[in-house]
């Protein structure tokens, strides 16, 4: 496909890529124009929503008082929403290793097989500490999601639980530990062999980076995702029945049907699927199902904790989730499609792909004053500052949205830009900012959220909280400013000079200067590493305090 020209045109199946010099494999005209058309869109995009922004804006939230207490609290927990705990517990957990093995693999790329002299990879090939890398931060922040959405449902329903609620919570995170420990072992033992080729699709390894684990524990997943759908639509499904208007609820339960049915299409190619079509379906999972639906779900399940907490109006509240889901799905739907440039598609799926990509980060603009917003709650009532520190992520979560998906994002979107930097660093520099600083920030305040109201006679440690909330995100920003960043700008030089084998090449990557600043990412590692196990602590002394 990357060598063979498509009939009736001047260009390769793939569109050129990789770029090829001695081929002429040159970035297509269309790729070009369609690059600059991205921008005009971006920019013109921007300028509607900040338009429709300024003069839309209702100043409906004026006259509204936040009670006098947190009315959250005022509400008896349900068995199901105390039975969350272990859920937080397994997170942080999750966290701390998927951290741990991101350490690893970011050794390997300086001392090969070794760690600090320890021949680790001996036991931890960088195949594998990278899978389970990937694979657990997926796991813990799709945990975080689920965990949010177990506990707001008996608040939307008034309170109430239904019948065996707490026996499907807990039978739900059974299940996801079997699905972490079983796909772990599976992914390492088709590593290593130890599990026979005609198996290790279906046990072991399937290759693919996010969706490494494999088919069985792929299903095992899909079918405990459709189970916490069930949970959650018995236990919201009441509050149709209660007055007034329904379209906050009925956006979240969109949201939540979304999440529950999405992760399908990851089962739509079978183990000798063309590669091209395993790579369409795979991005149906990793750009719709992650950056689409969490998004959307994410976003109404945000109204819908601040209208419970009487710091917005249910009018605003719905508006907000309405409007900004429809702004993503807009973009984000026919959006997915510049991830697959370069995998035997058209030209006018370039275009599409181009023109609506750029669209998602029209949004993002707002998102300064999201962050406003949100710390002004913070200070709106006295009993806001037991809420404190998750508040403090939502708003990290506004930055880095900015930065992470929509700088970093936007710079590896156009098909020109994609074209030559695909692969390199700066993917990376998009991955960590994105997945961690959005995802990762967002997930931490559900946890935190949830904790604040399940163990309510513990307060947390403010300078703990304070020292990880500051060293997670310092640590990200120097993992990125001093060592992925420059090493995928210096790649990205090189591979449109010289081409993209040139970029990735040992020879290249081998130089003193990358070495240098692959060491020099150990500082912001550290940082980070030193934050989790801030919070990972907060977590551990909330939910086993110790008797008085």
């Amino acid at each position: 496909m990357a060598s063979t020209q498509r009939p009736g045109t001047d260009a390769t199946y793939t569109n050129n890529w990789p770029h090829e010099p001695l081929l002429d494999h040159n970035p297509t005209p269309e790729s070009v124009a369609w690059s600059v058309v991205s921008v005009i869109i971006l920019l013109c995009g921007i300028g509607v929503v900040v338009w429709l922004w300024a003069f839309g804006k209702k100043d409906d939230e004026h006259a509204l008082v936040p009670p006098t207490e947190d009315p959250i609290s005022k509400i008896t927990l349900t068995p199901s929403q105390r039975a969350l705990g272990k859920y937080l517990f397994t997170i942080l957990a999750l966290f701390l290793f998927q951290l741990g093995m991101g350490g690893i693999i970011a050794h390997y790329t300086v001392e090969g097989q070794a760690f600090y002299g320890i021949p680790l990879a001996q036991y931890f090939p960088y195949s594998i500490a990278r899978t389970w890398h990937i694979q657990a931060s997926l796991f813990w922040i799709a945990m975080a999601f689920l965990s949010a959405g177990l506990f707001l449902a008996p608040i939307i329903n008034g309170g109430k639980d239904p019948k065996y609620q707490k026996l499907g919570v807990d039978i739900l995170f059974w299940a996801l530990v079997v699905l972490v420990v079983g796909s772990f072992a599976g992914t390492y033992l088709g590593v290593a062999h130890q599990i026979p080729a005609a198996w290790n699709f279906l046990l072991g390894h399937q290759g693919y980076e996010y969706i490494e684990l494999g088919r069985i524990w792929q299903w095992i997943e899909y079918i405990g995702i459709l189970f916490w759908l069930v949970l959650m639509i018995r236990s919201i499904i009441g509050a149709f029945k209660q007055k007034g208007d329904k379209n906050l609820i009925a956006a979240f339960i969109f949201s939540v049907i979304m999440v529950g049915i999405f992760y399908g299409p990851g089962l739509f190619y079978g183990e000798h699927s063309h590669l091209a079509i395993m790579e369409y379906w795979r991005w149906w999972v990793i750009h719709l199902w992650v950056e689409g639906f969490f998004e959307v779900f994410s976003t109404t399940l945000m109204a819908f904790i601040f209208v419970t907490l009487g710091l917005v109006s249910y009018r605003a509240g719905t508006v907000a989730a309405i409007s900004s889901g429809a702004i993503y799905l807009i973009g984000g739907i026919p959006g997915t499609f510049h991830h697959l440039y370069f995998t035997g598609v058209t030209s006018t799926i370039v275009a599409t792909g181009a023109s609506f990509s750029a669209l998602e980060v029209v949004p993002l603009v707002l998102l300064g004053y999201e962050a406003f917003e949100n710390y002004t709650r913070l200070h709106s009532a006295p009993w806001m500052h037991r809420l404190k520190w998750p508040v403090y992520c939502f708003i990290a979560v506004s930055f880095w949205n900015l930065v992470g998906a929509g700088v970093f994002g936007f710079l590896i979107n156009m098909p020109v830009s994609l074209f030559y930097i695909q692969g390199l660093n700066t993917t990376a520099v998009h991955a960590h900012t994105a997945l961690f600083g959005v995802y990762g920030f967002l997930s931490l305040g559900f946890v935190f959220l949830i904790a604040r109201y399940i163990r309510p006679e513990v307060e947390f440690n403010d300078k703990l909280m304070k020292f990880g909330f500051w060293a997670l995100n310092i640590g990200l920003a120097l993992m990125v400013l001093i060592s992925l960043l420059p090493i995928g700008l210096i790649q990205s030089w090189a591979s449109i000079t010289n081409g993209l084998w040139f970029a990735r090449s040992e020879e290249f990557m081998q130089q003193p200067l990358l070495q240098n600043l692959r060491w020099a990412r150990l500082i912001g590692d550290t940082i980070l590493i030193v934050g989790a196990v801030a919070f990972f602590w907060q977590i551990v002394k909330v939910l086993f305090p110790k008797k008085s």
